[in-house]
């Protein structure tokens, strides 16, 4: 398997990824974020009250597909499914420096404004998600 067929690399390279995590009942609830990836996890960064990271606590099955800002994914978007686990202090500050340096003004122009904004009130969660690579062909 080559470096353009692996999916971490293949979604660590897409801009946003379609993140779906699992109610109880076992409906998948897509979102798009932001993701980059170092060594054999995606990470994401997201709210630490958000609905994502509630159903991760409950079921850490995820699937993660490559799509637009908005979530639409193209037919044939590469796609994994994968197990996510919630970051502590030290996890979130590889998530963000991560996403930083793959989004550099973007990541700043969203996380300063917003930290102030939310003066600590809002803190944050760093989500590492390790990919299932399929299997090779016989």
């Amino acid at each position: 398997m080559t470096s353009d067929q692996d999916p971490l690399a293949v979604l660590g390279r897409s801009p946003y990824v379609s993140l779906t995590t699992f109610r109880r009942n076992g409906t998948g609830v897509a979102t798009p974020v932001w993701a980059a990836s170092d060594g054999a996890e995606l990470y994401v960064w997201t709210k630490a009250d958000s609905w994502k990271v509630k159903r991760i606590r409950n079921d850490g099955r995820v699937v993660v597909t490559a799509c637009d800002a908005r979530g639409r994914v193209s037919d044939g978007a590469p796609s994994a499914e994968g197990t996510a686990r919630l970051l502590g202090a030290d996890g979130l500050r590889k998530a963000r420096g991560l996403l930083a340096r793959k989004y550099t003004w973007q990541f700043w122009l969203t996380d300063v404004p917003a930290a102030i904004v939310r003066l600590g009130k809002r803190p944050h969660v760093g989500i590492a998600i390790s990919l299932r690579h399929p299997s090779r062909p016989a």
